[in-house]
């Protein structure tokens, strides 16, 4: 009932005046805490003005990417706040497992797998922000993994729906975690034969 009433929300949003404000806020925030992804406020933006499609796009890429380096801070520098917003999400555990892995080379691809996938598809962004603080995940590349799959999602959402308007948002509503999902193992895929390949 809460997630419908932040739903909803959002998508009245969408209509302010100052929705394109909101809407960094809103990526800001859904970086590190809020439950609500930016894609439901992008949707009715870009359908109600479909030239602004590609600024849409920007600013919803750079507040997000803003909120994960906030979330990351929050893990280097605020553990008691980050485990909180860890433990809501029901993470808490996996967060150690992680922490015992990265010592590996292994453990740091493997990180680097999970975090590709999070910045693209439904799995909780915020969680994955705030743990690549805690364990002191590699800063540039974490910064370029969540402009990449950030921007890559928000780009596609805004460019598809700028194409297809409000049919392409009700599919997104419908369909949009297991195509996201299956995207993100795409890049994931593409990315680990493009390392065999190079090195």
């Amino acid at each position: 009932m809460i997630l419908k009433k932040l739903y909803d929300r959002s998508v009245e949003l969408a209509r302010h005046k100052f929705s394109k404000p909101l809407l960094g806020f809103i990526a800001f925030i859904e970086s590190f805490f809020f439950p609500v992804p930016p894609d439901l406020m992008i949707i009715p933006m870009v359908v109600a003005k479909k030239e602004d499609y590609l600024k849409i796009f920007f600013i919803a890429t750079v507040g997000s990417v803003l909120g994960g380096l906030f979330g990351y801070m929050l893990g280097v520098f605020f553990l008691d706040a980050a485990m909180i917003i860890i433990e809501l999400y029901g993470y808490e555990e996996k967060v150690f497992e992680i922490q015992n892995t990265m010592s590996t080379k292994g453990g740091f691809y493997t990180w680097l797998g999970i975090m590709f996938l999070a910045g693209f598809t439904p799995l909780p962004f915020k969680v994955f922000t705030i743990t690549s603080g805690v364990i002191n995940f590699n800063l540039p590349v974490f910064f370029f993994i969540c402009l990449f799959t950030r921007g890559l999602r928000f780009f596609l959402v805004s460019y598809f729906t700028n194409l297809f308007g409000r049919k392409f948002g009700k599919f997104i509503e419908k369909k949009g975690a297991i195509w996201f999902s299956v995207g993100g193992l795409i890049v994931v895929l593409i990315a680990t034969i493009l390392y065999f390949l190079i090195f």
